[in-house]
């Protein structure tokens, strides 16, 4: 079982940024890809960014592409999400998840993904 706590959400004002971060439990952190998923008020999850476990190869949805990072620490079980230029269509609960796959997938559905954290709140004002 693989528990991830989610820290770092807060409010921000749009074009500035926030970093997300996100514990993992398990010592075996490095047997994971790892993605961020996000939930807007009235919509549904939606995916956007994740990395293999090793951490060599990353995905980001389009509507972050060039404003968010997502970077794995193996040594310390944390996977970051840096957003930058966020806008107000960012606003929205920040999910991190764990899915046990080999280091050549990184997941990009929702329902690929094992474990789930309990959400951050970013909000994003103008």
């Amino acid at each position: 079982q693989v528990q991830l706590v989610e820290s770092g959400g807060g409010l921000v004002q749009a074009g500035g940024s926030l970093r997300l971060s996100c514990a993992a439990s398990e010592r075996t952190f490095r047997s994971y890809a790892m993605g961020w998923f996000r939930q807007a008020p009235g919509k549904e999850r939606e995916f956007v960014a994740a990395i293999n476990r090793s951490g060599s190869v990353a995905y980001y949805a389009d509507s972050v592409k060039g404003r968010f990072t997502i970077s794995s620490d193996n040594a310390k079980k944390t996977v970051s999400l840096q957003m930058n230029s966020l806008k107000l269509e960012d606003t929205a609960v920040y999910y991190c998840a764990a899915g046990g796959y080999s280091d050549s997938v990184t997941p990009r559905i929702q329902y690929e993904y094992s474990y789930w954290g309990q959400g951050t709140q970013v909000t994003v004002s103008s």
